[in-house]
């Protein structure tokens, strides 16, 4: 056994007295040596666990990370701004009608591949644009434009129908295809369609783009670019004439309108359809590069919540807030790409007055739709 004892605690203290201790204290860490004078220790502590702030915390000004941080937060609000203003634009916007519905075929998806057929017809407003151009005159309205889009997410792909072009019109033998739509409306030019391209391509979804409020949506994009091969000049209709020299113009919403239905240029007498569906579609690809291209991001970001109001407005589609905002960022994403046109027979380019399509053109038209 070891001789030491072990240690004795400290005698009591004298009666009335404090308990003895002893007070150790720590050495200061090199952080707090150079802190302001007059700081206790435990203050220090404190303000490490962010129980009380320096007295000049919070009164730093304006600096660059706020700067960023109030710009990012303005940019939200703003996109959510758009958004929202896009979305009830949809809601308040009405759809087509039941016929319309019950002749579109199901299936498809915006998101992984759907076909869409967009028509522009004849009809005008009461006011604002004056009368229908000549040869459009009298009887109802015909489908001015005819296009199958084939749109998912990262691809799009178009057809172009001319109007004259021969088809057969269910109930009504053969005639332009334009007749569908005075004689039975979109749900006719829908089966005439479906009939007309066979190879058992199904509409999906419709759009009917409204001339009235066409050139306000292009308006809130800041007008659109165009540039022009040759020289247009056109014969009168709507109490108007388009004239515009070869080379870049800026055109307003109603400018653009116009020329997209010029149908006799006399700086090119030969033109046809296929010259006015290619103006048709170069507005398109305008409205869209307008979105798309950086270079205009600024001002399309500055005029978002307008454009996105005008869209829904532009148009009747049985499609709504979600389907539609699917569909435009697919218009985004795809590419502006060619669009295929529906050419004349070589051999036997007219009959009856209407354009030939061979049923070889067709199916070709039908697998560069769907991509096959």
């Amino acid at each position: 056994m070891s001789d030491q004892s072990p240690p004795q605690p400290p005698p009591p203290p004298p009666p009335g007295e404090p308990p003895r201790y002893n007070v150790y204290r720590s050495r200061r860490r090199l952080r707090d040596r150079f802190a302001p004078s007059g700081v206790s220790p435990m203050e220090a502590i404190r303000r490490r666990r962010g129980r009380v702030k320096a007295p000049d915390e919070g009164k730093r000004g304006i600096t660059p990370r706020r700067v960023l941080k109030w710009v990012a937060l303005a940019i939200v609000g703003w996109i959510l701004v758009t958004l929202v203003t896009f979305f009830v634009s949809a809601q308040v916007n009405g759809g087509v009608d039941d016929k319309t519905n019950n002749a579109l075929s199901g299936g498809g998806s915006v998101l992984t591949g759907t076909n869409v057929l967009v028509l522009g017809s004849d009809e005008r407003p009461k006011k604002g644009f004056g009368s229908k151009e000549p040869g459009a005159n009298s009887g109802p309205a015909r489908s001015d434009s005819i296009i199958v889009m084939h749109v998912g997410f990262g691809t799009v792909r178009k057809i172009s129908i001319l109007r004259d072009t021969l088809a057969d019109i269910p109930g009504h033998g053969t005639q332009k295809i334009n007749a569908a739509y005075a004689i039975g409306g979109t749900p006719l030019t829908i089966k005439t369609l479906e009939g007309f391209l066979g190879n058992g391509l199904k509409i999906n979804h419709v759009i009917q783009v409204s001339f009235t409020n066409f050139p306000d949506l292009i308006d809130a994009l800041g007008g659109v670019d165009v540039k022009l091969k040759r020289c247009i000049r056109s014969n009168a209709f709507s109490g108007q004439r388009v004239v515009l020299t070869k080379g870049e113009h800026h055109l307003s919403g109603r400018q653009a309108l116009f020329f997209s239905r010029v149908r006799k240029n006399s700086c090119a007498p030969n033109e046809d359809d296929r010259a006015r569906a290619a103006r048709q579609q170069q507005v398109f690809s305008a409205m869209r590069d307008k979105v798309a291209s950086p270079l205009n991001w600024p001002s399309t970001f500055i005029r978002g919540p307008f454009v996105a109001w005008q869209a829904p407005q532009a148009i009747r589609s049985d499609m709504h807030g979600p389907g539609l905002a699917a569909m435009f960022i697919d218009l985004l994403t795809g590419g502006s790409g060619k669009t295929k046109v529906l050419l004349p027979d070589p051999a036997r380019p007219f009959v009856n007055g209407g354009i030939n399509v061979t049923p070889v053109e067709r199916t070709d038209a039908v697998n560069y739709l769907l991509g096959k």
